[in-house]
């Protein structure tokens, strides 16, 4: 079964993210922010992380250069799910590593879609 970590500091949008995930019936960890996230990468790797940006301790971006400069879970997706819509935002985002970047509040089956095809890529 497809493993997911969902990040995010709002126990909602974490709800309301997993739940479509867990409709796809694809298995789902949650962090509240990124340095839970790291603690919970260290335990176990998942097949992909969908993070927010702006959280407490750790943002996203410092959690997805961490995910891409560790050996162990550098082959890991991230998906940037975050209400930081400027271009720089998106492009700042994909230079730390992000293999996709939404903007919030998001359409389900775009992300649904994106995770699918992310999943499917590590696959092959």
């Amino acid at each position: 079964m497809t493993t997911v970590l969902v990040v995010d500091d709002s126990p909602t949008v974490r709800e309301l993210v997993s739940e479509h995930l867990r409709q796809q019936n694809i298995a789902v960890v949650e962090a509240f922010d990124g340095l839970d996230a790291t603690e919970k990468i260290k335990i176990s790797v998942p097949d992909l992380v969908i993070t927010d940006v702006v959280m407490p301790r750790m943002n996203g971006y410092e959690l997805c250069r961490w995910i891409k400069n560790n050996v162990k879970n550098k082959n890991v997706p991230v998906v940037m799910c975050t209400t930081k819509s400027e271009e720089f935002d998106k492009y700042w985002g994909m230079k730390q590593g992000a293999d996709a970047y939404i903007t919030k509040p998001y359409n389900p089956p775009e992300l649904i879609d994106i995770v699918k095809r992310l999943i499917r890529m590590m696959a092959n």
